[in-house]
């Protein structure tokens, strides 16, 4: 989903999904019931409180908005269930086995993909039925390379096997690309067919939230997009 659409005003003008923008939670409901109608009508959206973990919770009924799980990702067999993710620069990460009737989507932002999220989400998927070698999986809009720059200490957590996804920027600074850091721990899950959006949350205002495109502009809060997958009853 973009943020064009919706019926959130201000800062977060349009389809702001995110209880955590500071936005009327009446226009968040309502933006989310929008979202989940336009994907699979008359299925129950399930989201979580996201904290940037590795914790994956597999879904079987829906619960209370207020006792959202604390955790990143979410998988399901049951019919009628839409798993969102919300996202503000981070990888929103789609998975599905058609044949097996098995989805997953995870938030994968730098910490979290670091930690395991998306292994740990397709561990859960084959855990209710799935072939790792028959899950396909897209990852959404989020910051890109050019977009995303990090300092030296950003640089020091992650290891000598993965300098390809660090480029040089200005002196003492490097550009990550999260994209391609996800797709790889995706492969190295087992999940072969890989496929990313590859659009920029940061560059495209009109269409996308970005935390970090906020904080440069000095703007009071930032929205957020869904991301959803589910199966059809």
């Amino acid at each position: 989903m973009t943020r064009r659409g919706g019926v959130s005003g201000g800062a977060v003008a349009g389809l702001q999904c995110g209880f955590g923008a500071d936005d009327d939670p009446a226009a968040v409901r309502r933006n989310r019931q929008l979202a989940a109608e336009a994907v699979l009508p008359g299925a129950r959206l399930v989201g979580l409180h996201q904290v940037h973990s590795s914790d994956v919770v597999v879904v079987d009924d829906p619960w209370p908005e207020e006792e959202r799980p604390r955790a990143d990702a979410l998988v399901t067999g049951r019919p009628g269930l839409l798993l969102g993710i919300v996202t503000a620069d981070c990888a929103p990460v789609l998975l599905a086995d058609r044949a097996a009737g098995v989805v997953g989507a995870a938030h994968a932002g730098w910490r979290g993909a670091q930690a395991g999220v998306l292994e740990n989400t397709v561990e859960a998927m084959v855990a209710l039925g799935a072939d790792r070698s028959a899950i396909a999986a897209a990852i959404g809009p989020c910051i890109m390379q050019q977009s995303y720059e990090v300092d030296d200490g950003f640089r020091a957590r992650f290891g000598s096997r993965e300098s390809r996804f660090f480029v040089p920027g200005r002196p003492g600074h490097w550009q990550f690309d999260l994209p391609a850091y996800a797709a790889m721990r995706l492969r190295s899950a087992g999940v072969e067919r890989v496929e990313a959006l590859c659009r920029d949350t940061y560059a495209e205002p009109e269409l996308f939230y970005s935390f970090r495109r906020a904080t440069h502009r000095g703007e009071p809060n930032y929205g957020r997009l869904i991301s959803l997958v589910g199966l059809s009853a």
